[in-house]
């Protein structure tokens, strides 16, 4: 493929937009140009879309799609669409549609026949895969993992994986993620990927069994990489 460049908006697109995870510096050049043309950005959060967008002067209109009011703004955005409005939608952090309810707008663009176009960019995603030393040439992602309901099931489903595993995890439920993981996959290697790309970032990496018994407070966003199960399977 060649290094050719396309050049300004189509009408009547959506645009799905990746927004850093961490660090402002880490956004293209394209996505910024994509945000100052389209009639309207649909943001996850607002607030910190905000912030993103003051930093490189973009004064697009915002408004807020999330997964309180997808079905209520979701018409209306199509509706904006069909007129020939070009949207671009964003969530909080890396690319829309992992872990957030961005995909529900996609599918219905798609059902009513209007062009959806991506502009790639960071995700924790891979960036966690690419620095935890674990196989990344085939991976499940799981996204968060149910805090009651299903939970187990879904971990003694998961334990024979033999692919690597990636799961998000929450600062105060990460401890009783870790020994979860510990009981149902047992003692594997696991890099825990915190703050990628900010300030206090940090890539711990060891055993389930070393990190779910250590003592520390947990902050900030972070990504596990599990490694999956070696274990064959038996002969009947």
């Amino acid at each position: 493929m060649g290094n050719e460049e396309r050049g300004s908006l189509d009408p009547g697109t959506i645009y799905i937009v990746s927004t850093p995870i961490g660090n402002l510096g880490d956004f293209t050049k394209r996505a910024v140009e994509i945000l100052r043309e389209v009639s309207l950005i649909a943001a996850e959060d607002t607030r910190r879309t905000r912030i993103l967008l003051n930093r490189y002067e973009i004064q697009t209109p915002l408004s807020s799609y999330n997964s309180y009011n997808k079905f209520k703004k979701g018409p209306s955005l199509i509706g904006r669409l069909k007129k020939g409005e070009s949207i671009a939608l964003v969530s909080d952090s890396g690319t829309p549609g992992i872990s957030d309810p961005h995909y529900h707008l996609v599918q219905s663009a798609l059902e009513e026949g209007i062009a959806v176009n991506a502009i790639p960019g960071p995700s924790a995603l891979l960036a966690a895969l690419t620095v935890s030393g674990l196989p990344m040439d085939k991976f499940v992602f799981e996204g968060f993992l149910p805090r009651k309901k299903g939970r187990t099931r879904i971990l003694e489903n998961l334990s024979s994986e033999k692919r690597t595993l990636v799961i998000f995890e929450s600062p105060n439920r990460i401890q009783k993620t870790l020994k979860d993981l510990l009981k149902f996959f047992g003692n594997r290697q696991v890099s825990i990927a915190r703050e990628l790309t900010k300030i206090h970032e940090e890539v711990i990496r060891g055993s389930l069994e070393d990190l779910a018994n250590q003592d520390r407070k947990w902050k900030g966003e972070l990504t596990l990489v599990i490694a999956g199960s070696n274990e064959k399977k038996r002969k009947n």
